[in-house]
């Protein structure tokens, strides 16, 4: 499965459109107003199925991730050089990316790859494309990149 995820150009806070390899909108990710980033994750039909919710005061960027109003896990940032990491508390997975943290992967606690993110260039507004390998894991990973978009834009990198 394939997602296109597009920042919307003119927001006052974070919204992004999610689309399918057809052009139909999948998601609506509103930010909301708040101390540190909000995300709020909204189906087709414009109900409520996800949060990606900055934890702040800590020293490298730490998101909480809710599906459906219940904590499935948390995505932090671990201290590294040059190459960044970013570590999952839930079902044991992993993420890298190269050191300027334009591309992804993310894997499973055995090595297999659930999804990889490439951010496309020439683009007014962030624009990332993600191949994910099983449709049921497509919330899930749309929250990991958003996550780790809005950790580069805090400015909090080491």
């Amino acid at each position: 499965m394939q997602l296109l995820f597009k920042q919307r150009l003119f927001s006052w806070f974070d919204s992004y459109d999610i689309y399918d390899e057809s052009g139909n909108t999948i998601y609506t990710v509103k930010g909301k107003l708040s101390w540190g980033h909000l995300l709020e994750i909204y189906d087709r039909f414009d109900n409520h199925i996800g949060t990606v919710q900055e934890r702040v005061l800590t020293f490298l960027p730490k998101f909480l991730m809710y599906i459906n109003g219940q904590e499935i896990g948390e995505i932090r940032k671990e201290l590294t050089f040059l190459k960044p990491k970013f570590t999952l508390d839930c079902n044991g997975w992993t993420v890298d990316g190269d050191w300027l943290e334009w591309d992804y992967r993310v894997k499973d606690s055995a090595g297999s790859l659930i999804m990889t993110a490439s951010k496309e260039f020439l683009h007014f507004s962030d624009t990332y494309v993600l191949d994910i390998v099983r449709e049921e894991d497509a919330l899930l990973c749309l929250m990991i990149v958003l996550a780790i978009d809005a950790a580069k834009c805090s400015g909090e990198q080491d």
